[in-house]
């Protein structure tokens, strides 16, 4: 059997399954409940310093479904919690003490003034948690009273806040980004400047999920009135995928420890993430949605696909689909690829044709020799993909590769020196520099 036990900052689990911090991780009672079920740890929901903040007692949360109502998407607009620090540290040290094999991480958001920081990580610190999350993402409702991704938006805050925390901690610090930035990279490089052990992305995305067109308000509606939130769930995992590999591949982050955060529901979520250099994932949604059962079928999943791919620990796999993530420019244009229709499985719904007919190259047909059937004509075929994307078969519609260097529809040869893209003259920066 694979071991999948992680060691994250040399903070150790069982697995690297942990939840966010979020609604699950609230309370004792919540924490030790996921433990039991088989959770490898914990994020505890943020906490903050002064008087508890107040959240709305009426609808919370807002949905995206699918035509099964399968949940694609959660937005929320629950703030930090809203129970006494003092009750929440006593719980934290109680769980710690009691589940010494298991990840406790605190995540922390204070005003950004040192002292409130100082004052915050020593009484953390005496709970016996393993490190603490930096939120520095929260995108609603905190962010207004300049806390949150107010300053994770801000790269030389997330620094300076970061550089607080090693300087008065021996705490591993995890600092957890905003993806509602232009740049998550920017933000990334000053975590790391600050001296951060390691990052944790995405942090939920601003969004309103819908309109109440009867009371013409956005959803969740509030006595009559809503406010943008925190997106997450299924939908968000894209665009987590993509930051995590950009802070990954980026030299002046690279070997920056991550925890992948954004729509992890299934085990190959989570490996997905950890190819793309995730030490750790965090889950909300999921468990959110199924309960926190859902971790016996996240660990045998991830461990049967080890043991099939032949990889005996977690670091053998985690990263290495980094190298094949590139710019556009550096790909090749030499590859050639053609869909091809396994006649046997088709349903002859006709979706490919149309997508292709009406928005693509017209390379499907509709009808051979007067019968209806749907064929691929090589020549037109541009390899986009569209028709195997649209196709409610899986694995109807391939791609296969053709030979490299030869364009069927001219039969001659393509050549495209990308590698040299800055300077070549199918570029228009360059034909305009040229000019």
């Amino acid at each position: 059997m694979a071991d999948i036990s992680c060691n994250f900052l040399g903070i150790k689990s069982p697995n690297p399954y942990w939840l966010a911090s979020a609604p699950p991780t609230d309370k004792e009672y919540n924490v030790v409940r996921a433990f039991e079920a088989g959770w490898g740890g914990v994020v505890w929901k943020t906490l903050g310093e002064g008087d508890p903040v107040v959240n709305v007692n009426g609808p919370r949360y807002g949905a995206i479904h699918g035509p099964d109502r399968r949940l694609l998407g959660l937005n929320n607009i629950e703030l930090i919690t809203d129970r006494s620090l003092e009750t929440n540290l006593e719980e934290i040290t109680r769980v710690k003490k009691n589940w010494p094999d298991r990840a406790l991480i605190v995540s922390l958001m204070v005003p950004c003034e040192e002292q409130s920081w100082i004052d915050i990580l020593k009484r953390v610190e005496e709970t016996g948690c393993d490190g603490v999350e930096l939120n520095f993402g929260c995108p609603h409702g905190m962010s207004e009273r300049g806390m949150g991704a107010a300053v994770g938006q801000v790269p030389e805050y997330v620094e300076m806040v970061t550089r607080w925390c090693k300087k008065h901690s021996d705490l591993p610090v995890i600092v957890k980004l905003t993806p509602n930035i232009s740049d998550i990279r920017q933000s990334a490089r000053a975590a790391h400047r600050g001296g951060a052990d390691a990052v944790s992305l995405i942090n939920t995305i601003n969004s309103i999920v819908s309109v109440d067109l009867d009371a013409m308000a956005p959803n969740p509606t509030v006595d009559g009135k809503g406010t943008h939130g925190g997106y997450c769930g299924p939908a968000v995992k894209p665009i987590a995928l993509s930051m995590v590999s950009e802070i990954a591949r980026d030299p002046e982050t690279q070997g920056l420890p991550i925890s992948g955060i954004g729509g992890v529901t299934t085990w190959k979520d989570a490996a997905e993430f950890m190819a793309l250099g995730s030490g750790s994932v965090q889950v909300c949604t999921a468990a959110m949605t199924y309960g926190f059962k859902i971790i016996e079928e996240l660990n045998a999943g991830l461990s049967n696909w080890m043991d099939e791919q032949g990889y005996d620990k977690l670091d053998d796999f985690v990263g290495r689909a980094v190298p094949n993530v590139t710019d556009w420019q550096y790909l090749n244009l030499n590859y050639i690829a053609k869909a091809k229709i396994d006649q046997d499985a088709c349903i002859k719904c006709g979706r490919c044709h149309i997508a292709c007919e009406d928005t693509s190259h017209q390379a499907i047909t509709s009808m051979v020799d007067g019968v209806r059937k749907f064929e691929v004509i090589d020549e037109e075929c541009v390899g986009c993909n569209l028709c195997v994307s649209v196709c409610p078969v899986e694995d109807c519609i391939t791609m296969e590769q053709m030979t490299e260097g030869s364009d069927p529809r001219t039969n001659k040869p393509i050549d495209h020196d990308y590698a040299n893209w800055t300077t070549h003259p199918n570029n228009p920066s360059a034909a305009k520099a040229a000019e």
